[in-house]
């Protein structure tokens, strides 16, 4: 894929551009800790909300939607949709809570329910494990899918051009390229320069995958060529069945993967960007917000444009790919590594792309890596500074001590990533999203019921990430499943190790969880105890209708997933009833807010 001058105009001013916005905001991120990895708790909803949606829009992501596509039609998104029910839960639920809660990392929340060494062991622990494992890992894969996309496109001619290229762009070099850009802008500024770009960079992201899609459908002669191309490829619908189809002979997913994803997944396993109950990144925009109000906003803003909004040009994309690249397919069901499936974006990226639509593809997929690795960068450092620095290594630290170690530690998590992203760069996006999963299962229980449940202690959360870890080495050792099924065991083997460390340790010290319980107001009858002795405490009440609002609001976004496509390929009736069923819904929940007391929200 060649450049020319107008491409290379686009691209230079983007990079400018976020550049310039890191370097005005340094100043403020550079007066406290709060002000570096919490914007000093003044951003408003839709900065915050927008900027979760910019993370986990990631360089990766269109090319993992790709290879699901590919390999178990529209229906293989599940394994990321299933995650619906619980961000809304967490909307409607958890958002409150972790803004009373006030904490700069969700880690840091362990000392503030649990006490003792257990509590301190934990929050140690786990701030290591996420920022010096998880977050690499994720480091990595984006970083790998970056790779993809420069590789696929303006690395990809033959020829001298392509001995030149292959000489100055190694892996290490773009790897070291691309992570060092994001390093300067986001070292100097903190959260308010990464919030702030993320708009930026979500929007131009959004704006080139757009025009692509328009493009690429154009190519193969409209919506109605590219569905009966597809379908003639592969003799059916499957490949663009919203349910995965449970009566064909051979179907792309089968009906037990389907059940885990939509009945399991989304309350048992940790995820980054959508652990249950809240967690990560999100935790860490939701402490940064104004208030509890714009915490609830921000998070249901990022659901709605996280799922209903992004999708589709993926989609289409996709779908492309599947009807003018026959070895997309086959890439997806081969077991060799250097089969890649998710490439396929890319290779229509490259092919199709005009001048000027060339360089704004390439500032798309460096404004989707570069938000999500500014991110990952940011709010790793925060785990080693707040959670580990400062509580462990040196307390009594002033502000200008923290945030000048805050902008070396985040280097230093920036570099960690660069080496997993070399170790990781031939591997299959969809495959790693899926062991991730499983690495985590089990352990979401736990996170979500530590806020309505008093006899939940440190030791339940330690043996839920210990044993997670333990049950998945375990039996990716010895069974021979695929990763939804191992999934699926490891989540039932970690929560009932966890129920039975629960019982077994000794409850959390009372005045520990009397200070939780006046500080944060959790509701629900698992607070009895507690409650007994604080009865001046007004905490939430209607859980049950937030739970009822949560599932609703889920089915709305199950019902406007299918509807937009259904609009998009000409089925009108099914657009009309999808859109109907949607808007029942929305009214709905509405009046749930309403009868909640949350017409101050709405």
């Amino acid at each position: 894929m060649t450049l020319t001058t107008i491409d290379w105009i686009i691209i230079v001013g983007y990079f400018v551009t976020t550049i310039a916005v890191g370097l005005w905001f340094s100043r403020r991120a550079g007066k406290s800790l709060a002000e570096y990895f919490v914007s000093g708790r003044s951003l408003p909803w839709w900065v915050a909300g927008t900027s979760m949606v910019a993370t986990t829009f990631a360089a990766d992501t269109p090319l993992a939607v790709t290879g699901l596509i590919a390999k178990n039609g529209l229906a293989g998104n599940w394994v990321w949709w299933a995650f619906a029910m619980g961000g809304m839960v967490t909307v409607f639920v958890y958002a409150r809570l972790w803004r009373r809660a006030e904490v700069m990392t969700d880690v840091e929340l362990t000392e503030m329910r649990y006490s003792g060494k257990p509590a301190a062991a934990l929050r140690g622990i786990r701030a290591v494990y996420v920022a010096l494992i998880i977050n690499p890992i994720i480091v990595g894969w984006v970083t790998g899918a970056m790779l993809t996309v420069l590789k696929s496109t303006v690395f990809s001619e033959t020829g001298s051009t392509a001995a030149a290229a292959d000489s100055i762009a190694s892996d290490w070099g773009i790897i070291l390229i691309c992570l060092a850009v994001v390093g300067v802008y986001c070292s100097l500024s903190g959260l308010w320069g990464v919030a702030v770009t993320d708009m930026i960079q979500f929007f131009t992201a959004m704006i080139g995958c757009i025009l692509l899609a328009l493009i690429a459908v154009r190519h193969v002669g409209g919506m109605a060529a590219l569905e009966q191309q597809v379908v003639e490829r592969f003799g059916d619908d499957q490949a663009f069945r919203f349910l995965p189809s449970f009566t064909a002979e051979d179907p792309w997913m089968p009906l037990h993967v389907f059940c885990i994803f939509l009945l399991v997944q989304w309350w048992a396993t940790w995820y980054p960007g959508a652990e249950p109950g809240g967690g990560g990144f999100v935790v860490q925009r939701m402490a940064a917000c104004k208030d509890e109000r714009h915490a609830v906003l921000a998070t249901l803003w990022y659901q709605v444009a996280h799922y209903c909004l992004r999708p589709w040009p993926w989609l289409l994309v996709a779908f492309v790919a599947l009807a003018i690249y026959p070895e997309v397919r086959e890439n997806a069901l081969s077991d060799s590594p250097t089969a890649r499936a998710d490439a396929g974006f890319a290779w229509v990226m490259r092919d199709l792309s005009p001048v000027g639509l060339r360089g704004l593809m390439l500032v798309t997929f460096a404004a989707a890596f570069m938000s999500t690795i500014s991110t990952q960068m940011n709010w790793g450092a925060s785990y080693l500074v707040r959670d580990v620095y400062q509580r462990f290594i040196n307390p009594d630290a002033d502000e200008h001590q923290l945030t000048r170690v805050s902008r070396w530690v985040s280097i230093f998590v920036l570099g960690t990533g660069a080496v997993a992203a070399y170790i990781m760069k031939d591997v299959d996006i969809d495959q790693i999203w899926k062991i991730l999963l499983a690495l985590g299962a089990g352990t979401g229980g736990v996170y979500m019921l530590r806020w309505f449940w008093w006899r939940i202690n440190a030791w339940s959360e330690i043996v839920a990430m210990l044993g997670s870890l333990f049950f998945f080495l375990l039996f990716r050792s010895f069974l021979d499943i695929r990763d939804e099924e191992l999934m699926f065991l490891v989540a039932g083997a970690t929560i009932v190790a966890w129920l039975i460390a629960t019982f077994l340790t000794a409850p959390t010290d009372q005045d520990r969880l009397l200070s939780f319980y006046r500080k944060v107001r959790p509701g629900g009858p698992g607070w009895k105890p507690v409650a007994e002795l604080a009865p001046e405490v007004k905490t939430d009440r209607n859980l049950g209708l937030s739970l009822l609002a949560a599932a609703l609001s889920a089915a709305i976004v199950y019902s406007v997933l299918p509807t937009v496509g259904c609009f998009l390929f000409g089925h009108y009736l099914k657009a009309f009833i999808g859109l109907t069923v949607s808007l029942v819904l929305t009214d709905c929940v509405v009046a749930l807010m309403r009868r909640m007391g949350w017409g101050n929200v709405v």
